[in-house]
């Protein structure tokens, strides 16, 4: 063999001379026969290789690609043919398969694979493929072939079973990997037709390949467009759903299980519940799929084995997933998919799996805190531990320093990772950075906040000052960019849920609050933000939230008093703002039901007064009891003219639209400014306080006012 090799170097070299000194094309044409028989032959190596590039560089094998009239008793694609295998042969070098020569021809190899095939075509869609897949592998190449259309060819060939095809698909799945969002934005219905195939595929075969298209069919259920939204789509989901439930019905192996539970989690993760069809099979599905992946959980964490456990990470994090789809299904109210039977017999399934989670966790050694798996298994905890709050307490409990330990972590090591230059990713699926755990467990923190075991572990663990640090830095991150002002983010919903926990902690651990210097960080921070806040339209759950939190701080004068009392310009601003939150939520409206006006909920807070009422009647609470702690609070309440338009409201209304929530709300206020300030109380009794007083029962503001 060594010897036909070295016999060929020679007649190599003179082709390549030849190449180089050609006259005329006949010449050319029959010393690249030779040069490409052997390339075909595989017989050509690196040198010799670049030696063929110097030799001809790109223009010959552009001039034969353009050629169209084929030698004289040739085949009609000759020329193409010969220049692809040199193009196909120059691609092996990873230099030259990013040269803009080969990118600029990526339409042309995207045409050849669209082209009806003949057996004689064969050999110029190998060297397509391997045309693509080396462009590929460079920096540029899957920008490229996104860009130049090669999606919509490959998917063209795999649709219609051309020669080559499981190449089209497997370089489909290296430009989903990578660019999933860019592809299905180009190229969504010829990526369809793909789903459509491999939906039909995975329903009607009734082999092994069935389990290996649950492998695949992953890559071409897209999370940045909503399937169930196109009828296409929702026909691929439905096959799917058939093909899954005929599998998970029958007995199966753990190599089969295994794909179709990551499947299944793939399609609950790109569309909730919604791919499982209302009705009695599709409650029964939802309760397999989720009982096989609690029993799953439990017989791999339960006794963990550290091997065993390695090799089941992955669908673990895939039985989460399901996991989280139950807990979410079992507390669904509106058009349930669930009965109450079914609800109640898989919480008390997940509550053995969440067991198991639990005595995994515990076992987490220091090393293992930056493995993803144990990522997974904190957040699906924490969606747990925020919906349901009475099962595993004592576990939880112990659990909680080790919780608060690895978010702490996370959150320190997140902070230090963001603050560093990070490269451009066209992807960030398996970014390497930190994750944010504390997002996860805020809900659930936020309810142990309100019991006295878990409050009182959380704040020796130091939760409290790691919750102020996390609030701060989450502020900053919703305000460095406008654009983050706009539509409701994780982010901000991180907000609101540590205003929930700090309004425990205010309640109940108030000496706290007052002892802990993170707290005046905190303080600080919410009287500069609560006027850049209110203006924004979208933001007003977030603004009740800071408004009423800072006002309860206020209240428990969790700075320095003789800086409270002297109304620094930041804390007068915070009051104004929390009095406009406060005094505009409520206007008079057309009654349906009569002729009168009624009180209702401002236009502006409607949408969001579900989630703002609470907070709304807790800040006239902590805004009353402010009132006598600053002197210059009633004059700041006079500048805003609340005073005559709530007196002008209770004017207008029919005594029977306020309830008596609303009237007391009112009342604390009123009478608290009535008794601290003369000027107040002469304005209420000017706009005929004492008749409107008398009018809604409001005993205490009426006898206020009666007094010298």
């Amino acid at each position: 063999m060594a010897s036909g090799t070295g016999d060929r170097d020679p007649t190599l070299k003179r082709c390549l001379g030849v190449l180089r000194d050609a006259r005329n094309d006949s010449e050319q044409f029959a010393a690249l026969l030779l040069v490409t028989k052997a390339v075909r032959a595989g017989e050509v190596d690196a040198k010799t290789r670049r030696q063929i590039f110097d030799a001809i560089g790109f223009t010959f094998p552009n001039r034969l690609l353009a050629s169209r009239q084929p030698p004289a008793g040739c085949p009609e694609h000759t020329f193409q043919a010969l220049g692809l295998t040199l193009l196909a042969c120059f691609c092996t070098d990873p230099e030259l398969a990013g040269h803009s020569q080969i990118l600029n021809k990526i339409p042309t190899f995207n045409d050849i694979l669209v082209s009806p095939s003949n057996p004689d075509s064969r050999s110029m869609i190998d060297d397509v493929y391997q045309c693509l897949s080396a462009v590929m592998a460079t920096t540029r190449g899957p920008r490229e072939l996104v860009t130049k259309g090669t999606v919509s060819a490959l998917c063209q060939a795999y649709v219609n079973c051309s020669y080559g095809s499981d190449r089209a698909l497997a370089l489909l799945l290296g430009l989903l990997a990578v660019a999933e969002a860019k592809c299905w934005q180009r190229d969504a219905p010829h990526l369809l037709a793909v789903l459509n195939k491999l939906s039909n595929d995975f329903l009607k075969t009734e082999d092994m390949t069935k389990f290996e298209l649950c492998e695949v069919v992953p890559h071409f259920i897209p999370l940045s467009r909503p399937l169930t939204q196109d009828s296409q789509g929702a026909e691929c989901l439905h096959r799917l759903y058939k093909g899954l439930a005929n599998i998970l019905g029958s007995k199966l192996s753990q190599s089969q299980r295994d794909p179709a539970l990551k499947l299944a989690a793939c399609l609950v993760q790109a569309c909730g519940s919604e791919w499982i069809p209302a009705g009695s099979a599709g409650s029964k599905f939802l309760a397999l799929l989720v009982n096989l992946a609690c029993v799953e959980v439990r017989l791999t964490l339960e006794e963990p084995d550290p091997l065993e456990v390695e090799g089941k990470k992955e669908v673990i994090i895939a039985c989460y997933v399901l996991i989280e789809m139950g807990i979410q299904e079992c507390l669904r109210e509106e058009k349930p998919l669930l009965e109450e039977v079914q609800k109640m017999q898989l919480m008390r399934i997940m509550e053995e799996a969440f067991g198991a989670v639990i005595f995994y966790l515990r076992q987490v050694k220091q090393e293992e805190l930056q493995d993803p798996f144990v990522f997974a298994s904190v957040r699906i905890l924490g969606a747990w531990m925020a919906e349901e709050t009475s099962s595993l307490k004592q576990e939880i409990c112990e659990l909680l320093p080790f919780l608060v330990h690895y978010a702490k972590k996370l959150f320190k090591e997140g902070s230090t990772a963001a603050s560093l230059p990070q490269p451009e990713l066209i992807s960030s699926k398996g970014s390497g950075l930190p994750q944010d755990a504390l997002r996860f467990l805020l809900p659930g923190f936020c309810h142990l906040t309100a019991e006295d075991r878990p409050r009182d572990i959380l704040i020796s663990e130091g939760a409290p000052a790691l919750l102020c640090e996390y609030f701060l830095h989450q502020w900053e991150v919703l305000t460095s960019e406008p654009e983050s002002l706009t539509p409701l983010t994780n982010t901000e919903m991180s907000l609101q849920t540590a205003c929930g926990i700090f309004l425990n902690l205010v309640v109940t651990a108030p000496g706290l609050i007052r002892r802990d210097k993170t707290f005046s960080s905190l303080l600080d921070m919410l009287l500069k933000s609560l006027p850049l806040l209110l203006p924004q339209k979208d933001h007003l759950v977030l603004a009740a939230n800071i408004a009423t939190l800072g006002l309860m701080m206020e209240k428990q004068q969790v700075r320095r008093v003789p800086i409270v009392l002297q109304g620094t310009q930041s804390a007068k601003e915070f009051f104004e703002a929390a009095i406009r939150f406060l005094s505009q939520a409520h206007s008079a409206q057309a009654d349906p039901g009569s002729d009168c006006l009624a009180v209702a909920v401002s236009p502006a807070y409607a949408s969001a007064w579900a989630d703002v009422c609470e907070l709304w009647f807790l800040g006239m609470q902590a805004l009353a009891g402010c009132v006598p702690l600053f002197p210059w609070l009633p004059q700041a309440v006079l500048q805003t003219q609340w005073l005559e338009g709530l007196s002008e409201l209770l004017t207008r209304v029919a005594p029977a639209s306020v309830d008596f929530e609303l009237i007391a709300a009112f009342q604390g206020v009123l009478v608290e400014l009535a008794r601290a300030s003369k000027p107040c109380r002469d304005v209420i009794l000017s706009h005929h306080g004492g008749e409107w007083a008398n009018l809604y029962g409001m005993a205490a503001l009426e006898q206020c006012l009666s007094e010298q």
